[in-house]
């Protein structure tokens, strides 16, 4: 019988299955930050100790203020003490640790991949809602709440209930100018932020396998803010070739067995899937999102919806709602949308193919209003200043930080101020997401810093030709 990818993977990790539809699934990888101290308290409090500390990875990213150097340098005593309670628990239970002096911190969705921690056809958690990124490399992962953290860290196992699957083929390749984040929120406002409830997503067709390997972690990064339990893509050459010599990838001879592994995940001819979607690449645009959430998205060359012309009662409302939040009008233009700063990083867009995006877009440019650039990794912040991204930035007049979450979630001391609207490469853009009425637009790199650099909403494919 023809099995996807995702079937495949799942029965590679089943350990036993329940009669009420549990299953219990054995897990290869788990990734933790400093919001996994939940996790570690109920372990500690009932007298266990970590199952596979060997299996286990972690680095502080969430509460790390992106100008801290150290601990001593975070000023707020309630992010230090997480910060320092990471480092902690950390060092007693001996897992794989980066702490902030160490060369390969980061953003966990950045650091797995890079490490090689991520490898096709494993099953990988973490305690975050955008543990989909790691689908990129055809693994199976996806993120856990509190509790099921501290059964992974007990065990090594998790009980789950079988997702449905869903298939989304992009047909043809992209145009000039638009990148992975585009296709994903085009993808995102077909099909709703609730489009994929419920189901583990295969992103398939042409003009996903032309994706870079880092514009791929992107689209699977976003699943969730289709409503999706996982984002995958089957691996290929170029899934190889980015895994190859990472740190805990495979060498040798286990190198060669992995890769005939790795080469029957992808999903059999005639493989069934619940539901199925279809895009052509040709048709998606730069995208730029005008409400409060993700699904909310047009290209840069549209206009603000009017809910007069929605028949939808409840969505007419949503719409009405939206553009009261957001402070923009109906039928109004998206590039005449002005913004007040932005914010280029996270785990959706800090990767160095992302900062040489927007960095082609700031050279030789000065930005009009505050952007701040957070790199994903000390890797990717190393990598930029090698290639001098760093100096065109600063010479824009952006700001350059160390990496961490930052302004995407603002669980630290980086929240913008209320009533402002920032362009942002991150993943959500809900009521207060980055501040207290603060107006998030969802965009690319390259658009980010096009809006820095006019102050609106610019197609980057117009800036491109000026130069």
């Amino acid at each position: 019988m023809a099995k996807s990818m995702f079937e495949k993977i799942w029965d590679d990790h089943v350990v036993v299955e329940r009669d009420d539809g549990q299953t219990l699934l054995y897990v290869d990888r788990h990734l933790c930050h400093d919001g996994s101290f939940q996790g570690y308290y109920t372990l500690n409090s009932q007298g266990r100790t970590l199952r596979r500390p060997d299996l286990t990875w972690g680095s502080p990213d969430h509460y790390r203020p992106t100008d801290a150097q150290s601990l001593n340098d975070i000023s707020d005593p309630a992010l230090r003490e997480k910060v320092a309670l990471f480092d902690k628990n950390a060092a007693e239970s001996g897992i794989h640790y980066y702490g902030l002096d160490s060369e390969k911190m980061g953003v966990v969705h950045v650091i797995g991949p890079e490490l090689g921690i991520t490898l096709p056809g494993i099953m990988l958690v973490c305690g975050d809602s955008h543990t989909a990124t790691h689908g990129a490399l055809g693994a199976f992962a996806f993120g856990i709440g509190a509790s099921e953290v501290a059964h992974v860290m007990a065990t090594q196992t998790l009980w789950q209930k079988k997702p449905k699957s869903m298939r989304i083929t992009v047909n043809g390749e992209v145009g000039f100018g638009v990148t992975g984040k585009d296709v994903i929120l085009a993808i995102i406002a077909k099909i709703s932020a609730a489009g994929a409830a419920g189901h583990v997503v295969e992103f398939a067709g042409s003009g996903i396998t032309a994706l870079s390997m880092e514009e791929r972690m992107t689209v699977c990064n976003m699943t969730i803010e289709a409503g999706g339990r996982a984002g995958m893509i089957a691996p290929d050459e170029k899934t190889y070739a980015y895994c190859k010599g990472r740190e805990f990838a495979p060498a040798g001879e286990k190198w060669d067995r992995a890769i005939e592994y790795w080469k029957t995940l992808p999903s059999d001819p005639g493989a069934v899937f619940d539901k199925e979607v279809t895009l052509n690449g040709a048709d998606i645009a730069p995208m730029v999102t005008w409400g409060n959430s993700p699904e909310n998205g047009l290209p840069v060359t549209g206009a603000v919806p009017d809910p007069a012309n929605e028949p939808d009662p409840e969505k007419r409302e949503a719409i009405q709602g939206a553009l009261e939040y957001m402070g923009i009008s109906a039928g109004m233009q998206i590039s005449d949308i002005a913004v007040d700063q932005v914010y280029i990083g996270s785990c959706t867009n800090g990767r160095i193919e992302d900062l040489r995006a927007a960095a082609a877009v700031a050279k030789g440019r000065k930005a009009v209003v505050a952007a701040r650039v957070v790199p994903g990794s000390e890797p990717v912040r190393r990598q930029a200043v090698e290639e001098g991204l760093d100096k065109i930035f600063l010479e824009a007049g952006f700001e350059w930080r160390l990496p961490g979450c930052a302004s995407c979630l603002c669980l630290n001391d980086e929240i913008f101020a209320p009533g402002t609207r920032t362009a942002s490469t991150s993943n959500r853009n809900f009521m207060g997401r980055q501040g207290e009425r603060v107006r998030t637009h969802l965009v690319s790199p390259a658009m980010a810093a096009a809006a820095a650099i006019t102050g609106h909403f610019s197609d980057v494919r117009d800036l491109a030709e000026d130069k």
